[in-house]
């Protein structure tokens, strides 16, 4: 009896009360162009019929995991990781899309540069208004190869608006396999980064391909509800877990250094935020005491300064897991 062939790309999508959006992302992956796929949908415990829509989809290369309990989108991208059967994982957000010839073209890079992980550029999409490709074009040709150091330099909490974390790679299987690379289940915010911040450490080479192939859609919320000091303190605890694991050169080990700097005024500042909320004059000047750097955050409106931070983080507004 012949098996089934490998396909190229297996999309994995967790998905949490994604009714509305869901049907976009699994049609855009399933009109991939050049390649074999399948898509991985994980219902994480969604209360809105998700499940329903995807299990009568009506084609066959569309697959349904059903967790059992909640475990936010580390926990249910894992479980898709594992039953995928794709030579690359793709991860897809719920509430995205990619264009037909992206995975094409992310799979015709890596080959050329020998690469076991490639990313490509970003279009942004927000309610209203037009669609900006987040990167230029031109610096990323300029960068064929993207470095540990460089993308944890970039992702330094307060430094721009976007960065190099909002990228969604594709990873040879076989690579996250050999080098036991999963999501952190325990990280709701910031899961994204440590993975390829991983995949990276673990030796991993990352192809950047300059072109447009994913459609990263933003849906506007309140940016203080979303984002909380635990967030910020899981992150912090999760790096001190990467540098645990991984020996780093001098060049990441000094953008590890301000990234950490930049976590911890990050969480100084949302206590400081706190107490400006509660009028506590005496929580404001012990914060402003101990962390004097924090203060110069001030200088931006607050709700300018935590959408500036919420974005150098995370995924803004995004269905909570």
């Amino acid at each position: 009896m012949n098996e089934a062939p490998v396909p190229d790309v297996s999309f994995v999508i967790a998905a949490y009360n994604a009714r509305e959006t869901i049907g976009r992302a699994i049609d855009s992956a399933l009109a991939q162009t050049g390649v074999s796929l399948e898509v991985v949908v994980v219902d994480d415990c969604s209360t809105d019929g998700t499940a329903e829509l995807v299990r009568y989809f009506g084609d066959a290369r569309v697959r349904l995991i059903e967790m059992d309990r909640n475990g936010g989108p580390g926990a249910a991208r894992n479980a898709g990781i594992e039953a995928a059967l794709g030579r690359w994982i793709a991860v897809l957000d719920s509430d995205d899309e990619v264009r037909p010839d992206r995975s094409a073209a992310m799979i015709a890079t890596a080959g050329r540069l020998g690469a076991e992980i490639v990313v490509d550029n970003l279009e942004v999409a927000r309610p209203g208004e037009a669609a900006v490709t987040m990167f230029s074009g031109a610096e990323l040709r300029r960068r064929p190869l993207l470095t540990l150091a460089d993308f944890i330099g970039s992702n330094v909490i307060f430094r721009s608006t976007f960065n190099f974390g909002y990228m969604k790679p594709m990873f040879l299987r076989a690579f996250l396999n050999d080098k036991g690379l999963r999501f952190d289940p325990g990280l709701r915010i910031g899961e994204d980064y440590l993975l390829l911040a991983s995949a990276l450490a673990s030796g991993g080479r990352c192809a950047v391909e300059p072109g447009v192939g994913y459609v990263y859609h933003i849906r506007e919320g309140s940016i203080s509800r979303v984002l909380e000091p635990r967030h910020v303190e899981a992150m912090i605890e999760a790096d001190r877990g990467f540098i645990r694991r991984f020996a780093l050169d001098p060049q990441a080990r000094q953008a590890q250094r301000r990234r950490t700097r930049s976590l911890i005024e990050a969480r100084v500042f949302l206590a400081l935020v706190e107490q400006i909320k509660q009028r506590s004059l005496a929580g404001c000047l012990r914060l402003a005491i101990a962390h004097p750097a924090a203060l110069r955050h001030l200088r931006m409106p607050i709700e300018a300064r935590l959408r500036r931070l919420f974005v150098s983080t995370a995924r803004p507004a995004k269905a909570s897991f």
